[in-house]
């Protein structure tokens, strides 16, 4: 597939973290950039929730990183 131009990247974008809201190892859904044009990135907390993420939305390829529990940083 060749480069995605940013505004289709953002329009999958919402479809994509639409279908994905209600999952509870889904951190964030983004858009990053990759091979000359953008991708969709899903930040999750295990590498099961990888199964329930879809490789393509709307021609968009989708990459996703287990990136483990987010947590609010402690006031130093």
């Amino acid at each position: 597939m060749g480069a995605v131009e940013l505004k289709r990247a953002q329009a999958a974008q919402d479809r994509l973290a639409a279908a994905v809201s209600a999952n509870p190892e889904v951190n964030g859904v983004g858009v990053a950039r990759a091979d000359g044009g953008y991708v969709l990135k899903v930040n999750v907390r295990t590498a099961r929730a990888r199964d329930d993420i879809p490789v393509e939305i709307d021609g968009v390829t989708v990459k996703v990183q287990n990136v483990g529990r987010i947590r609010k940083r402690q006031a130093a």
